[in-house]
C-alpha cells in the first residue's frame, strides 16, 4: 500500500467521530488491511493501531440514536 493512502487511512481515523455509520466502517476495514498489510512498516501499523483503538474508545461512549446501529 502506499504511503499517501496509510496516511489519508490515519487522518479519517483522527475524524471518526464524525462521519456517518457506513464511511466510519468503510474506514475501520481500511485501517484493518493496512494493520494486515507487512508490506507497511511496523512504525505506521503501531500509529493506525492506536488510533483506531482511541476512535474504537470514542465510539463506545458515544451517544447514539435510534438510527444508529451501535
Amino acid at each position: 500500500m502506499s504511503e499517501k493512502m496509510e496516511a489519508r487511512c490515519l487522518v479519517e481515523l483522527e475524524k471518526l467521530d464524525q462521519v456517518d455509520p457506513v464511511q466510519g466502517a468503510a474506514c475501520r476495514e481500511e485501517a484493518q488491511e493496512l494493520l494486515a498489510d507487512s508490506s507497511v512498516t511496523l512504525k505506521v501499523r503501531t500509529a493506525i493501531a492506536d488510533s483506531l483503538m482511541q476512535a474504537n474508545q470514542a465510539l463506545s461512549v458515544k451517544n447514539v440514536v435510534s438510527e444508529d446501529s451501535y
